[in-house]
């Protein structure tokens, strides 16, 4: 029976990802900041503390899921952080794995790894821009290091970029949103007919356990969605029907956002992101086999 290491267990995607593993009964062990009392835990502080030797040992399969993950407009306070747990304890991570003799090591990256889309396209895995922002910079250095040590070693290193997550327990601003609806204190979004790519949160683990057991994703990154392309006017709309809410028959004209944008860089940039396009294709996922299951506009209360 196959041995895995996870990291980043305590967080949104960790925890389903732990809970699917441990239903199947597989041997687990943790790298956490915290002893998990119903599994093996290996106590260290990514980025702090030394990863101990003994936490590779008998180790199959290691899923590094651990990381800064806050999208930030101004992260330049925390710039030291985010290369310390991104960069600097991936890399030590990926090495003491192929040391100690792991097969395969999958790391969970993001979409902003690979840089800005143009207005209009949906980016593939080829397509690589300057990451914009530590986040994403921190993110691509991992990943060519982590390839590096996947060339020169037996260990298997795969890469999946994940569009933006959404299910039970999601944080961040789709969680915002959804309680600023709730509230009724989110504005009606205009149909600005921009495309974002979204992914359910139980199809990104099964899609991660897929690409650490397949052959064929080895030394490869593969972008992760549902296939299907939200305006964020759709988003809005699924959100409302989620929460049981009447979706109004009215919406903030398009043309106030980007005169409020104006006021200053820091609101352009929240504006860009609810209304631009964040759009990526997961079509070399499916050819793995890949397949979603869950989409945006079928979720309801209860899944979230």
């Amino acid at each position: 029976m196959n041995k895995y290491l996870i990291t980043g267990s305590t967080g949104f995607l960790g925890k389903r990802l732990l809970g699917l593993l441990s239903s199947s009964k597989c041997n687990i062990r943790l790298i956490s900041r915290k002893v998990n009392s119903e599994f093996e835990t290996v106590v260290c502080n990514l980025g702090v503390d030394k990863i101990p030797p003994s936490a590779l040992e008998s180790i199959d399969t290691v899923f590094h899921l651990a990381g800064v993950t806050h999208d930030l407009y101004n992260a330049s306070s925390m710039e030291k952080n985010y290369y310390a747990v991104n960069v600097k304890a991936t890399i030590d991570l990926a090495q003491a794995s192929a040391d100690n003799g792991v097969k395969s090591f999958v790391f969970v990256s993001s979409s902003k790894a690979g840089g800005r889309v143009p207005s209009g396209e949906c980016a593939n895995e080829i397509d690589q821009n300057e990451p914009e922002g530590i986040y994403g910079k921190t993110k691509r250095e991992a990943e060519l290091k982590l390839l590096e040590i996947g060339r020169s070693s037996d260990m298997h290193v795969s890469i999946i970029r994940p569009a933006l997550i959404y299910g039970p327990d999601m944080k961040g601003n789709l969680r915002l949103m959804l309680s600023s609806i709730n509230k009724g204190l989110f504005p009606p979004l205009p149909e600005t007919e921009n495309r974002r790519s979204m992914i359910h949160v139980d199809d990104v683990v099964e899609a991660i356990i897929l690409i650490a057991e397949d052959y064929r994703a080895e030394g490869e990154i593969f972008i992760a969605t549902d296939g299907e392309h939200y305006s964020s006017r759709d988003i809005y709309k699924s959100m409302c029907n989620i929460l049981q809410k009447p979706i109004p028959n009215w919406s903030v004209p398009e043309n106030l956002f980007y005169m409020v944008a104006k006021i200053s860089p820091k609101i352009k940039y929240k504006i860009d992101k609810l209304l631009g396009d964040e759009c990526y294709s997961s079509k070399k996922l499916s050819l793995l086999g890949f397949v979603a299951k869950r989409r945006l506009k079928e979720m309801n209360e209860t899944s979230f």
